[in-house]
């Protein structure tokens, strides 16, 4: 009895099973004159195959109207099963669809509450290496109305293993009644292992040292529930840096134990915020403390949640050279709702191999030895014979598949610092030196190759630097397909991100040997000059011995041919 499209409900409960074709524009307001809020729950969605977010999408508003408050977003890659929770006794959801031909199929069911009401043995955190739970009333049926949510958190540096041994649920082949939902992680937003109803004995296993379950009940057909078992599995390999991550509704606390620092070869005077003035406490540990909306925080509103970041870099001081890697200490602080995430991690950039690109997206540049791009130079410098053909890649570090790397302007100079002497290799995507060859866009690499050179007046090095423009795969009209173009027409193309790097340096094969050379002969000559005399005396009494033997050999050559002509010959006495 509920129109196909859109609706004013005003019922205690009511389960939705909804059908839309494409170019849907519908809009269901649920509201009731109550003190209680709702839970509205998506159990199952199936939109159109390859559909994103910006086309078709259900969006949920914490109000009367789609003027409210945006309470939260389900689209094709929503990775959870989607409740979510009114403020007051009112709410409305709008499910949008594209042009494209498909039956999309909803399963939706709300229900008002009152939150003050408890249910016994529902939810709660679970901590230590093992420990069981079960459902409330287990064995008895559970109650209808059901939403319980534990949080299951092991030791560091181990992972969590689930077993239901007995498991009874409402059976319905897309669990959309009764149903247990069990995610990797702290969040019921992303994350989802799996969802499971009817008799079964499931079992589940988390990447990390935190799992979340949730059980989901309607208003018809309990059965028994659960009961379940969890134990905690060391994870190989180094223990985590002992870190500490705070986060609250104003503020942002992180800790670092100073042996943990020394561990890498820093101290305390090497560290510093994306905002340098914002100094640490130092006592036991170093700890930075700072409002969410300082210190050079970011902030990035993601429709159902906001996420603030702060960086902490790790680099040497007061130095000309490092070889160190420069270390930053990522901590992100993610509010979702009524609940608050908090997430920590480390990265490690060498910065003698390569110079990385910062911002949203990393990116690097290597040589290779051939334009099969598959072995990396690893060298530096880099030397190479007088145009020999250099193969260069620029590669684009993300799992975004959606996205399209081009090489828009590449310069080359004889200094690190690209002053005033540089020579153009790539400019606008147009190829400016003869030798240059640029291959077609490949996902996330941008290739070119140049035969080797060098800069007049004797400068031994050569630096690359190249702009780089990072685009959306989906979008045709992208600057990264337009190839080479006019700086006018340039100017009006789009891209999503744009960035620089820098390889370098490279240097000829015979400034390697000139070094060599110029010693062996510097120690040839010294060795040289005390026994020249010696060398002309020995070579002038050769000179006299080869005189000697020639004269003896042309008297004996003249005396046989004039025995073979027939000539008498005389002994001739000795006086």
């Amino acid at each position: 009895g509920v129109p196909r499209c859109g609706a004013s409900l005003h019922e205690l409960n009511k389960p939705l099973r909804i059908e839309l074709n494409a170019n849907a524009n519908c809009v269901w307001q649920i509201q009731r004159n109550t003190d209680q809020k709702i839970r509205l729950i998506f159990s199952y969605f199936k939109f159109a195959p390859s559909s994103s977010c910006e086309t078709e999408s259900i969006k949920i508003y914490d109000g009367a109207s789609t003027n409210s408050p945006l309470l939260g977003q389900v689209c094709n890659d929503t990775d959870a099963v989607p409740v979510l929770q009114s403020s007051s006794d009112s709410l409305t959801f709008l499910i949008t669809t594209n042009s494209v031909a498909f039956t999309r199929n909803f399963f939706v069911f709300y229900y008002f509450f009152s939150p003050e009401t408890k249910i016994e043995n529902c939810g709660g955190q679970l901590t230590g290496p093992n420990g069981t739970f079960t459902s409330p009333n287990y064995p008895v049926p559970y109650p209808e109305f059901t939403y319980c949510v534990w949080h299951i958190q092991t030791a560091k540096n181990s992972k969590i293993n689930l077993q239901f041994q007995d498991f009874f649920l409402e059976l319905d082949q897309n669990c959309q009644f009764d149903f247990t939902a069990v995610y990797d992680g702290i969040t019921t937003n992303t994350g989802l292992i799996g969802k499971v109803c009817g008799r079964a004995q499931p079992t589940f296993e988390s990447s990390s040292n935190v799992m979340t379950v949730v059980l989901s009940t309607d208003y018809a057909n309990s059965y028994r529930g659960f009961s379940a078992q969890y134990t905690s599995v060391p994870l190989p390999g180094p223990v985590e840096p002992d870190t500490f991550l705070t986060c609250s509704s104003d503020s942002m606390k992180i800790a670092l134990s100073k042996s943990y620092l020394a561990s890498l070869g820093y101290n305390e005077t090497h560290l510093q915020l994306n905002d340098p003035s914002c100094s640490p406490v130092i006592a036991d540990s170093v700890t930075f403390s700072f409002p969410l909306a300082g210190c050079g925080t970011t902030k990035k509103d993601e429709g159902q949640s906001i996420t603030y970041t702060n960086i902490i870099s790790l680099s040497p001081t007061s130095s000309i050279i490092t070889r160190q890697k420069t270390i930053q200490i990522i901590a992100k602080c993610k509010m979702e709702n009524n609940s608050t995430l908090e997430v920590i991690y480390i990265t490690k950039k060498n910065i003698i191999q390569n110079t990385t690109a910062v911002g949203r997206y990393n990116v690097s540049m290597s040589f290779y030895d051939s334009d099969s791009f598959s072995k990396p130079v690893l060298q530096s410098p880099y030397y190479v014979d007088l145009n020999q053909p250099l193969f260069a890649q620029v590669s684009l570090h993300s799992t975004d598949p959606n996205l399209l790397v081009f090489v828009d302007t590449c310069i080359a100079s004889p200094q690190p610092d690209f002053g005033s002497l540089t020579y153009d290799l790539i400019r606008s995507g147009c190829n400016k030196d003869d030798t240059v060859v640029t291959y077609p866009p490949l996902e996330h690499y941008g290739r070119f190759k140049f035969n080797a050179f060098r800069f007049l007046r004797s400068f031994p090095s050569v630096y690359l630097q190249c702009d780089i423009l990072i685009c959306d795969s989906n979008n045709t009209n992208s600057r990264c397909t337009e190839g080479c173009i006019s700086r006018q027409k340039r100017a009006i193309s789009s891209y999503t991100w744009k960035t620089n790097t820098v390889v370098g340096p490279i240097r000829l094969k015979r400034d390697l040997r000139s070094a060599d050379h110029s010693e062996s002969l510097t120690k040839a000559n010294a060795e040289e000059t005390p026994n020249l005399q010696q060398y002309s005396l020995y070579t002038l009494s050769f000179v006299v011995l080869v005189s000697n033997i020639i004269i003896v050999v042309a008297v004996i050559l003249k005396y046989h041919i004039k025995r073979q002509a027939g000539y008498g010959y005389q002994k001739i006495q000795s006086s």
